[in-house]
């Protein structure tokens, strides 16, 4: 094992993929990481976490979380087939040329100027009222009082 390393991933003839940690790395940080990568800890065997539902795309599942794990910057042994800088995963579909060009002919559309003419922006959005100008008089209000009726 290379010095420094922080996690080991491989395969165990009896629990699957399985992964372990050194002494590189505090306990309780490793066994956080290594459950949000869906491994758990193997009953019996301190220190050793394989992965929940191996069945379920396991070998892709694994190399991920290597992948995961390095990119966060921690050292990562792996198994040949479960190292993503060492395995081919199965191809990626091809897009077709003509979705790449379509692409193009529209990037290249949005980054040219336009000759259409447009107004200018205004102040105030359309759907905003003017507000009236404020009276420069004081406004008399003029009641009157109904006949046969109670003042209030």
């Amino acid at each position: 094992m290379q010095p420094g390393t922080h996690f080991s991933f491989g395969d165990h003839k009896e629990h699957g993929f399985v992964a372990s940690f050194t002494s590189s790395i505090p306990q309780h940080l490793a066994h956080w990481f290594l459950e949000r990568e869906q491994f758990e800890p193997v009953p019996d065997e301190p220190g050793l976490y394989r992965l929940s539902e191996p069945e379920r795309d396991g070998p892709r599942r694994t190399r991920q979380a290597v992948h995961d794990l390095r990119r966060r910057g921690y050292i990562v042994q792996a198994d040949i087939r479960l190292d993503p800088a060492l395995s081919t995963g199965p191809r990626r579909p091809v897009r077709s040329n003509e979705l790449q060009e379509r692409r193009s002919r529209l990037a290249q559309a949005a980054a040219g100027r336009t000759t259409q003419r447009f107004a200018p922006p205004t102040t105030s959005p359309p759907s905003a009222r003017p507000i009236p100008p404020k009276p420069t008089y004081a406004p008399t209000v003029h009641l009157t009082v109904a006949a046969g009726g109670r003042s209030r």
